[in-house]
């Protein structure tokens, strides 16, 4: 279905794209109709063609709501009942990969996130989509940030691709609590795949991950908060893949400040097996994050920008130090290697706020680190954008399938808007422009001094 403008045609939704799309709605067309190419290819039966479009011509489309039957009333107003099964069909049931459909998401709108800039991150996140009532698969009570409290709601771990200028969703899996990973008739209810069992958080953006090494994209560092870098088998399991991270952890975490390291074992002596394991004693012991910040003098803070937002610049007070993270280290035989340790202490406020470890390749400077740190505010937007208008909490129905087949649709039409917003914005900065030298004595008409 092409969109066109007039009276009785469907008009994209103007709170969300670029300006210039909103004005003109028909620069979308050619590039849509591309797209829609794309995917119908990658997906495969000839018999979802025309259900992929449709919906993601649907999500496309403005609205307050996102289900399927109002999109389908929106497609097709003559013939509701049976676009509304054709669609309801392709999204809970027909057999197709949602992976395929974000992959091919993911290309479209790298091009145009290439073009501003190369990839800076790969940020882990998740999110969560409020839920009433407990059918509904995966949902569990549990914290919502989207309500700032813990209730029913399902949650999303994701990954993405971000640079200054723009990001993109790649990855996407429902989170599945203990309670329903272990009750087999909701699970067989909901069609969770039998192979599909409790994993926490930080496994399955392990997962994903892994994928992204598979399809060979560039490497980046990986950025995430404290709620999936406080899990040291995360940190552990991306340098082992021989990525570097700069994640959020917690104040209570345990370092080794620089200069310290844990007590090497005693020389045998004697008979028995010799000791291997690191040691600490009550005169030598490792920190907390917060106790070392605070002991930090006045010396070690410097301000930092790091983008300008919509009430002004956005900056802060900065630390950066070196440390080892003590974490259990006495079950090791080996220190773990020196880190850096970035801390926030914004002026006002009566202690740090915020500390993240890093693996990052040094030397990289304290304004560079902290942007890269910052760059999760794109994947909360996004996300928001998701939601608000595109519908990714808009999906009544309850099983395994939908779920993961309406988010990943979702996405690729965010992709879709995200890459022609950037197609028709200038990579900044616009390197070749140069404004024109002016002569010395030159004065603007009007002002002062002005002949």
């Amino acid at each position: 279905m092409k969109p066109t403008r007039g009276n009785n045609s469907p008009q994209w939704n103007s709170t969300f794209a670029y300006t210039a799309l909103s004005l003109f709605p028909h620069l979308l067309v050619v590039p849509l109709e591309e797209y829609l190419e794309l995917q119908g290819a990658a997906i495969g039966h000839a018999d979802r063609r025309e259900p992929l479009r449709a919906y993601l011509t649907g999500l496309l489309l403005a609205g307050e709501r996102k289900s399927v039957e109002p999109m389908a009333a929106k497609i097709d107003p003559r013939h509701v009942s049976a676009r509304h099964q054709s669609m309801h069909h392709f999204v809970a049931q027909a057999p197709w990969d949602e992976r395929v459909v974000i992959g091919v998401a993911r290309e479209y709108a790298l091009e145009q996130l290439e073009r501003h800039g190369p990839v800076a991150a790969w940020v882990v996140d998740d999110t969560a989509l409020p839920k009433k009532g407990d059918h509904s698969v995966g949902v569990a009570r549990q914290y919502c940030a989207p309500l700032g409290k813990q209730d029913n709601c399902q949650v999303a771990v994701t990954v993405s691709l971000a640079n200054a200028s723009m990001s993109v969703p790649c990855a996407y899996r429902l989170y599945l609590p203990e309670s329903w990973a272990r009750q087999r008739p909701r699970r067989r209810t909901a069609g969770v795949p039998d192979e599909i069992g409790f994993e926490k958080k930080w496994q399955l953006a392990l997962a994903q991950i892994d994928q992204l090494l598979a399809d060979d994209l560039p490497r980046t560092p990986v950025v995430t908060d404290a709620g999936y870098g406080s899990a040291s088998e995360f940190r552990e399991g991306l340098s082992a893949r021989g990525l570097s991270y700069a994640m959020g952890v917690m104040h209570e975490t345990t370092v080794w400040a620089r200069g310290y390291r844990p007590v090497p074992p005693p020389r045998r002596s004697g008979r028995g097996r010799p000791a291997t394991r690191l040691r600490r004693d009550p005169d030598h012991r490792p920190v907390s994050l917060r106790a070392l910040a605070r002991s930090l003098d006045s010396s070690s803070w410097q301000p930092v920008r790091w983008r300008e937002g919509t009430k002004g610049a956005m900056q802060s007070r900065f630390a950066l130090l070196e440390v080892r993270v003590a974490h259990r280290d006495y079950r090791r035989v080996e220190p773990r290697v020196p880190e850096l340790l970035l801390i926030e202490w914004p002026s006002g406020e009566s202690e740090p706020t915020r500390y993240w470890l890093s693996t990052v390749p040094r030397p990289v400077e304290l304004a560079e680190l902290v942007r890269l740190v910052k760059i999760r505010w794109r994947i909360e937007r996004d996300f928001q954008e998701l939601k608000d208008e595109i519908g990714l909490d808009h999906y009544e129905g309850r099983s395994w399938r939908g779920f993961h087949h309406h988010g990943a649709l979702c996405i690729a039409a965010y992709a879709f808007l995200a890459a022609e917003r950037a197609r028709l914005s200038p990579p900044a900065p616009v390197a070749f422009l140069r404004a024109a030298r002016l002569p010395k004595d030159f004065r603007p008409r009007g002002a002062a001094g002005a002949s």
